[in-house]
């Protein structure tokens, strides 16, 4: 994929990674429409601000709309309560599954269409290393993207015989605002979007940014006592 060619939307990129990927695929030369609950955030020159919470239906209808010459989408809108599944509030836990999970999904559904339409392209759906694994602390989150991995591997097969190449890109903490607190090593945004777009330029299916992902990744070969060691 020459991303200099391509027509990009980006979801939740008003800030953190969201915003990286915006700027690095306009330094490579693409058109970008960014998305976020408030455009009015979005201070990057050259791109078109659109309105967008992903768990609304008729944003995602009216985003599909506008935005017709897509061929690239990267689902990067994220929510983090940090709700526990057994005593968080259900409507925090709710919250991350729409999110993560049915808003990716309802991306994926109004743009495949589009994708396929403009002559094919690609979808990258950010995950995360607690796509594999969870610490026992907000397992709201660590569910939820563990669904959006399950739906990306599943998209993924039924999208390829329509032109339309779907990835993941795994990767740890990384300095954001919905890391803030979190006392552990964490990646530049920056270089994370770098590598989500050079892989999706190689073409890969799935993207692994940062050691963390890459370690998780080979454990899961060696079940639970390989990812908790504890456990006995």
């Amino acid at each position: 994929m020459n991303i200099s060619e391509q027509v990009a939307f980006v979801t939740g990129a008003n800030r953190g990674l969201g915003r990286q990927l915006t700027l690095e695929l306009l330094s490579r030369g693409a058109k970008v429409y960014a998305g976020a609950r408030n455009p009015e955030t979005i201070d990057i020159p050259g791109v078109t601000p659109v309105k967008l919470d992903v768990t609304k239906p008729d944003e995602v209808a009216a985003a599909a709309i506008l935005a017709k010459d897509v061929t690239l989408l990267i689902n990067n809108a994220g929510s983090s309560t940090g709700a526990s599944l057994l005593e968080g509030d259900v409507g925090k836990i709710q919250l991350e599954f729409d999110t993560h999970f049915f808003g990716t999904l309802s991306m994926v559904r109004a743009f495949a269409p589009i994708i396929e339409k403009n002559g094919g392209g690609s979808i990258l759906n950010i995950l995360s290393a607690l796509s594999w694994f969870s610490s026992g602390t907000a397992g709201a989150y660590t569910a939820a993207k563990a669904a959006a991995w399950a739906l990306t591997n599943d998209l993924r097969l039924n999208l390829y015989p329509h032109n339309v190449r779907v990835a993941g890109l795994h990767v740890g903490f990384m300095e954001t605002d919905m890391t803030t607190g979190i006392d552990a090593p964490k990646s530049n945004p920056s270089d994370i979007a770098k590598i989500a777009i050079d892989g999706i330029q190689s073409g890969s299916f799935e993207i692994l940014a940062d050691d963390t992902s890459r370690m998780l990744q080979g454990a899961l070969a060696g079940g639970i006592s390989a990812l908790y060691p504890h456990l006995t």
